[in-house]
């Protein structure tokens, strides 16, 4: 089986039957824009949302750097943009880095680069209104996920994979799992 054509199928098949019978479509990313793009190009429409524990990250990092790492100050500061953040108040918690005075270039470079990240991705951040809607808002779910459909058939005992091996196998348990068995082969003898 060349590794190629099966990725090719599987997101094909993935895309199509995800786009086709799911009555929503969620993209969950960290904030990168390729992420978006990627999720434009072949989920147009669907709804995308910022891990919120990832943009918790952000905001504790940025504590750390302004504040001092373990200072008294950063941890009610954090906490306070946390809040801001899960409940969905993404202005709120851009006024607070506006009132931010770095001190070295340094600070001041990322504080910009965590105002312009939360800036992008405001709209992918309105948490109360996924979580209302039944949606998952952090990818441990899909880590999971993945640990238990990829994980436990390449990670067993005494296993070695090429790259294009682990592939073909993990594009077989994908259809295995999806209940997609018989059609991935019947589309393998036709094409």
């Amino acid at each position: 089986m060349q590794a190629g054509a099966t990725k090719r199928f599987v997101q094909a098949d993935t895309a199509q039957a995800a786009v086709d019978g799911a009555a929503q479509v969620t993209v969950l990313g960290d904030g990168a824009p390729w992420i978006w793009g990627i999720a434009e190009e072949h989920f147009p429409g669907a709804t995308q949302i910022v891990d919120l524990y990832h943009a918790r990250e952000h905001l504790a990092a940025l504590g750390k750097l302004f504040y001092g790492p373990g200072s008294a100050a950063a941890k009610p500061w954090v906490a306070a943009r946390t809040e801001d953040l899960d409940a969905g108040a993404v202005e709120r918690l851009l006024a607070a880095l506006g009132r931010l005075r770095p001190r070295g270039e340094e600070a001041q470079e990322v504080i910009r680069k965590t105002q312009g990240y939360f800036e992008t991705n405001a709209a992918r951040m309105h948490y109360p209104h996924f979580r209302r809607q039944g949606l998952f808002v952090g990818s441990g779910v899909v880590e999971a996920g993945c640990k238990t459909v990829v994980g436990l058939r390449l990670k067993q005992s005494g296993m070695r994979w090429t790259v294009q091996g682990a592939n073909a196998i993990i594009a077989l348990r994908c259809c295995e799992l999806s209940g997609r068995w018989e059609e991935f082969w019947e589309a393998r003898a036709v094409g």
